[in-house]
């Protein structure tokens, strides 16, 4: 997202706390000051512009829901995998990253955007193409955690594995067919979960790359989960082990 604009209150705030640059806050001119205290403070602090307007020109923004409010983000430099990696280095952590085979509904991608910042994702990897990629929407849907995450896209998400593989990153699919429960899974670790798109899951060669394939256990009429759902299981129980881990709990 280069110089677009985020709308809502959420949103913004999540905005203005991140790394991005915001360039320009617009407020509408009849929002009470105490519903947008902590946004006005925070831009004080960063030494953002505020422009007071009429609520129609916030109407008249790409944006959806402001709420009084929008944000314009700067442009922000572009995520790439090796990033990532030195990301987890830099923090002295396993690699922890989250690659998409082709999510392509904006609000499943905002959730799993969000999901993965609050549990402690290092990266998301998206594809370049036949996807959804970090709209002002998907931002929205993450209530602006979309913005905390690094995100990078590839050409290929198989390759993008196979080379993950190659740096001692361990590879694990999602496909509601495989042997092994989710659980009962080693998933400490250098790890990258590989989630597939909501109609096909995951596809043959990016399954064909994973070291090893996980189900969530579905019991009743319906079969499956909707992918944000299944993402934020598997990513929580990562995260339950490489909390185990850390504090020597594992036998």
């Amino acid at each position: 997202m280069a110089n677009e604009w985020v709308g809502g209150r959420r949103p913004v705030v999540e905005a203005l706390r991140s790394a991005r640059g915001v360039g320009e806050l617009r407020v509408a001119d009849d929002v009470r000051p105490g519903g947008v205290a902590e946004i006005l403070t925070l831009a004080r602090a960063r030494g953002i512009p505020v422009r007071a307007v009429p609520r129609a020109a916030l109407d008249r923004l790409p944006v959806t829901h402001h709420q009084g409010v929008a944000a314009r983000l700067e442009a922000a430099p572009e995520a790439d995998v090796a990033g990532i990696l030195a990301r987890a280095a830099g923090l002295g952590q396993d690699p922890f990253l989250l690659l998409l085979d082709g999510v392509q509904d904006p609000h499943n991608l905002g959730s799993l955007l969000r999901t993965a910042a609050c549990a402690g994702v290092h990266g998301v990897v998206l594809p370049r193409r036949r996807a959804a990629g970090v709209t002002e929407a998907v931002v929205r849907a993450s209530a602006g955690a979309a913005l905390t995450v690094p995100t990078a896209q590839v050409a290929n998400i198989g390759q993008c594995a196979l080379g993950l593989k190659k740096q001692g990153v361990w590879i694990v699919g999602a496909d509601p067919a495989a042997p092994t429960e989710y659980t009962g899974a080693r998933l400490d670790g250098p790890v990258a979960l590989v989630l597939g798109s909501e109609g096909r899951g995951l596809g043959r060669l990016v399954r064909e790359r994973c070291d090893l394939l996980v189900r969530i256990p579905v019991v009743g009429a319906v079969h499956s989960l909707n992918v944000a759902v299944a993402g934020a299981l598997i990513l929580y129980e990562i995260l339950r082990q490489r909390r185990t881990v850390s504090t020597g709990a594992r036998g």
